[in-house]
């Protein structure tokens, strides 16, 4: 408690922003920078899983742009926010406690941003968590569970699963088995009269078929064109392409922006490590999941929604090959979500309106105060997004003042004292400074 009391009577431009005296300009500054990156972000992630969903052309036309700059407001106001109520609480409070600089200042921030988004997308978030692949494997399971299961999920997730794994995997079809083998003859037939062209997708399949041939495929199974060896290959092959497809597209950026001076960077956006490593998250992930969802059939010789359970557990060691707390994390979130909202409508859970915008605040306000107060707990990939967001000005808070409150704040930036003009401070500033 004596830490939460005690204060110190610095400004806002001796802590925060210490690159600029006007908290009027530094705002500005933070805002500018924090569109930019929320522009790279939300572009090609928006167009890609357009590309994916395979939108019409109305979509392009009239949603697209509007949806693009509705998420990076969003993330442009929860970095330009934070600058703003960081210097409001000092004005209204005339000094700074330990709370305010983080925790304070974020957490009105998170809450008016995160209004600014599309309520789709406003999923629950969590800081940390021990073991990253063992998260993911749980998370894997319970989704394919729900996948499995009939009214399990809908929406976006649904679908997203469905083009993962493939329809092949869900229990129940609108057609049945004799009518399925109906239409692959008559799908066989139609290639056999019409003569098609040999490309390298064309011989990549044939390949495939002749390895798979003579592989076996249990009755339960509905993947009626491949055997299962054959559905598990296939499996691997189609979404390692997209995942290499998609970490190709979102290096388009950064690669053409070294065109003319640096060309030899073109080879990196074909043939980077990330590329194949995405590729090989999302190829294992399904081949894993396929190949477990088969073997349990063959074993119990029938077809069981807790399969999906196992088999989405041990797909979830995939993440050895794309370690993302992004990822994990966000799915993590979704699940309880999803979870949450399906005990509100079993009547076992009560509503709480407006939770998942008070989570994320709160979450936000968190993470916030670990990166003024304690950048060493904080994860390096979350603190390498906050310097992107705000172009490095996250790193230039004169940390060395916080030490006060006891929480090592300066403890990585012990050679940095900002320079500040000593007309605009309350306390003589430390040197080295460029002003007389």
């Amino acid at each position: 408690m004596a830490a939460l009391s005690k204060s110190i009577p610095h400004n806002c431009y001796e802590i925060g922003h210490t690159w600029h005296p006007s908290c009027r300009v530094s705002f500005l500054q933070i805002t500018g920078g924090a569109l930019e990156e929320s522009l790279k972000i939300y572009a090609p992630l928006y167009l890609i899983a357009a590309i994916l969903r395979k939108r019409k052309l109305d979509y392009y036309l009239h949603k697209l742009l509007p949806e693009i700059l509705q998420s990076a407001s969003f993330l442009t106001a929860n970095g330009a926010l934070y600058m703003a109520f960081f210097c409001i609480l000092r004005k209204i409070l005339g000094k700074f406690y330990s709370w305010t600089p983080g925790f304070g200042a974020a957490l009105p921030a998170s809450y008016v941003a995160i209004l600014i988004e599309r309520k789709s997308r406003r999923g629950l978030l969590t800081i940390y968590m021990a073991n990253l692949v063992l998260l993911f494997c749980i998370t894997a399971a319970m989704y394919m569970f729900f996948f499995r299961c009939k009214d399990g999920l809908k929406g976006f997730t649904f679908s997203a699963l469905r083009f993962i794994v493939g329809k092949e995997e869900i229990p129940t079809h609108s057609f049945s088995p004799e009518a399925a083998y109906a239409k692959v003859e008559q799908k066989r037939e139609q290639l056999e009269e019409k003569p098609r062209r040999m490309n390298m997708i064309g011989l990549l399949r044939k390949l495939v078929d002749s390895i798979c041939k003579h592989g076996p495929r249990h009755r339960c199974c509905k993947h009626y064109e491949d055997n299962c060896i054959s559905y598990c290959i296939k499996g691997f092959i189609r979404m390692f392409s997209v995942g290499y497809l998609i970490q190709c597209c979102l290096r388009i950026p950064s690669a053409f922006r070294h065109l003319f001076t640096q060309p030899s960077r073109l080879i990196s956006l074909f043939y980077n490590k990330e590329n194949f490593q995405l590729g090989a998250f999302l190829g294992s992930f399904v081949s894993i999941y396929k190949g477990t969802s088969c073997f349990l059939r063959w074993i119990r010789n029938l077809d069981d929604e807790l399969h999906a359970i196992i088999a989405g557990f041990l797909a979830g060691i995939s993440m050895m090959f794309y370690k993302s707390t992004t990822i994990s994390m966000y799915l993590a979130s979704k699940l309880v979500e999803t979870m949450y909202f399906k005990g509100i409508e079993a009547g076992k859970v009560p509503y709480f309106p407006h939770a998942d915008t008070i989570i994320y605040s709160i979450s936000t306000a968190i993470c916030f105060q670990a990166a003024v107060m304690e950048v060493q707990t904080l994860r390096p990939s979350y603190w390498k997004f906050l310097l992107r967001l705000t172009k490095g000005k996250f790193a230039v808070m004169n940390r060395k003042v916080l030490d006060v409150f006891g929480t090592d704040a300066s403890k990585h930036f012990q050679d940095f004292i900002p320079r500040l003009d000593p007309r605009y401070t309350t306390v003589t500033p430390e040197l080295p400074t460029e002003f007389s």
